[in-house]
C-alpha cells in the first residue's frame, strides 16, 4: 500500500495534476464524489479525508454522522477534463469509522470482505462484465421515449450515433487505463453493449463504476441520454449486465478439467450450485428495482427460472464455450444481474453464494437443455426448475430469511436494503398507470 501511494504522489507532482477526485458509492450504488487539491493527498492518505456519512444512503446514522474516506492507491487513474483541458485523477476510496476502522456499511468494504473470504479458501476471483444501455435523443420526453437509431444485434449503421458512441466511449475507457474487450450494438433500438476485460473482483466493480459514469458523460456531450434502466422499453429487450466469473488457484483456473463436461471442474460445479440455490434470496441485491422484474419476466432472453446450461441463453446460469488453446478462459456467466444493481454488493453476494456451493460440495442439478420459456409449468416443475422472484415484493421476501445475504452485507447494510426497497415496493404499489386507465376509461372522441 505505501508503495502504491509513493507513486501516486510522485505521478501527481511530476504530471501537474490539479485536482485529484475521490470516489465512493452509497448503498445503492450512486457515485459520489469529492474533490481536493494534490497538496491535500499525502493527508489523506495517512488520516483520511472527513465527511458526512449521515447525508450518504444508508451509510450510517445522523447521531454518529462523522465518517472518513481514505483513497485506495491502487486505484489511481488520470482524467482528462475536456472543460479546461486541465488532468485531474481519481481514486476510489474505502469508508471508515472515526477511529480509522472499516466501515460495516461501505458497500466496497462488502466486497473487500468476500474477496477475503476467497482468498482464505486458497482462490482468487476474477470478473467480466457485459455492461449494456439504451442511448435516447435528447430533450427526453419519458411519455415517449426515442432512442438513437433503429439498429438491432450486431448491426452496423454507416454514420450511425452509436458506432460513434461506442468509439468515443472505447478510447475514453483506454485512456483511463480500463480495456474493452468487445464493444457493439444490442438486439433494442438504440441499445448498445460494452464488455469490460477480466480483471480480479474488486477492480472489475470499480471499472464498472467508471464505466458507467464515462458512458453517462460522453452521452450528453454528444447530446444524448444514457440510461442503465433495466426495462425502458415494453416491447423491446431490457438491459442486463451478464457477469463471467472465475476462480483461480495462482496461474491454474480452478473451474477448468479437461475430463469433466464441457470441461468444467467440480470446483466449477459446486460454484453453480451455489449460485442456484442462493438464486432467490441474492436477487433483491442483483436486481434492486421494482423495473428489474419487468426485464426479468418481459423475454428478450432474459433469465426467469433457476437453472444452468452449456449454449442454453434462456438459463440464469451459462457455461460458455472456452477456448481449447487456452484454458484460463474456462469461466461461468450469470445472466440474471442488470445493469442498475451496486457492483460491490451485487459480486459480494454472488462470490458468497458461490463459495457456499464450493464449502458445502453443493449438488449440481442437471442442466436445461430446452428452452426453459417454452416449457410448460408442469414440465418445469418435472425438471425441478423453479422460477426467480417475479417482483421486488418476492425477492425481499426471499432475501429477509436469507442468513448468506445478511452474513455478506452485514447487519446495517442488510437492513437498510430491506428498508429502502420495502419503501420503493410500496411507492409502485400505489401508482396508477397509464395502461390502468385505458383499459377501464371509454373515453369517446
Amino acid at each position: 500500500m505505501k508503495q502504491h501511494q509513493e507513486q501516486v504522489l510522485r505521478s501527481v507532482a511530476q504530471e501537474d495534476i490539479r485536482l485529484i477526485r475521490l470516489w465512493f458509492t452509497d448503498v445503492a450504488g450512486v457515485l459520489k464524489s469529492v474533490a481536493i487539491d494534490p497538496g491535500e493527498l499525502e493527508e489523506a492518505f495517512a488520516e483520511g479525508i472527513g465527511f458526512d456519512g449521515s447525508s450518504i444512503e444508508g451509510l450510517t446514522r445522523v447521531y454518529e454522522s462523522d465518517m472518513l474516506l481514505r483513497p485506495d492507491a491502487a486505484t489511481f487513474q488520470r482524467l482528462h477534463n475536456k472543460g479546461d483541458g486541465d488532468v485531474h485523477g481519481r481514486m476510489f476510496c474505502d469508508v471508515l469509522t472515526p477511529d480509522g476502522l472499516p466501515s460495516p456499511a461501505d458497500p466496497r468494504g462488502a466486497l473487500e470482505r468476500a474477496v477475503q473470504r476467497t482468498s482464505e479458501m486458497g482462490f482468487s476471483v476474477f470478473a467480466h462484465p457485459e455492461i449494456e444501455f439504451y442511448l435516447l435523443r435528447q430533450p427526453v420526453d419519458i411519455n415517449h421515449l426515442e432512442p438513437v437509431d433503429q439498429a438491432g444485434y450486431f448491426d452496423h449503421v454507416t454514420r450511425g450515433l452509436s458506432n460513434d458512441f461506442r468509439r468515443k466511449i472505447v478510447h475514453a475507457l483506454e485512456d483511463t487505463g480500463i480495456q474493452v474487450e468487445f464493444s457493439h450494438h444490442e438486439a433494442g433500438p438504440g441499445q448498445n453493449e460494452v464488455d469490460l476485460r477480466a480483471v480480479d473482483a474488486l477492480r472489475a466493480a470499480d471499472n464498472i463504476m467508471t464505466a458507467k459514469t464515462l458512458i453517462e458523460e460522453v452521452a450528453l456531450s454528444e447530446g444524448m441520454l444514457a440510461t442503465f434502466m433495466p426495462k425502458p422499453f415494453a416491447d423491446q429487450q431490457g438491459s442486463g449486465m451478464h457477469t463471467h466469473l472465475s476462480l483461480f488457484e495462482g496461474d491454474v483456473n480452478a473451474f477448468y478439467d479437461p475430463s469433466g463436461r464441457y470441461q468444467l471442474s467440480e470446483i466449477g460445479r459446486y460454484f453453480i450450485a451455489g449460485l442456484l440455490h442462493h438464486a432467490r434470496e441474492i436477487a433483491a441485491i442483483t436486481n434492486q428495482h421494482v423495473n428489474s422484474y419487468k426485464r426479468l419476466w418481459g423475454g428478450g432472453e432474459a433469465p426467469s427460472f433457476i437453472c444452468w446450461g452449456h449454449n442454453n441463453r434462456s438459463a440464469l446460469v451459462r457455461v460458455p464455450a472456452y477456448k481449447p488453446t487456452k484454458t484460463t478462459s474456462a469461466r461461468i456467466e450469470f445472466r440474471g444481474l442488470d445493469p442498475a444493481a451496486n457492483p460491490y454488493l451485487a459480486f459480494a453476494v454472488l462470490i458468497r453464494a458461490g463459495l457456499d456451493g464450493i464449502e458445502k460440495k453443493m449438488s449440481l442439478a442437471d442442466e436445461a437443455e430446452d428452452n426453459v420459456w417454452q416449457l410448460s409449468d408442469t414440465e418445469r416443475q418435472i425438471l425441478g426448475i423453479h422460477p426467480l422472484p417475479s417482483s421486488l415484493s418476492d425477492a425481499l421476501r426471499a432475501m429477509r430469511e436469507s442468513e448468506l445475504v445478511a452474513e455478506t452485507l452485514g447487519e446495517q447494510v442488510f437492513e437498510h436494503v430491506l428498508r429502502e426497497k420495502e419503501s420503493e415496493w410500496r411507492e409502485y404499489r400505489r401508482q396508477i398507470t397509464p395502461g390502468e386507465l385505458r383499459q377501464f376509461l371509454k373515453v369517446n372522441g
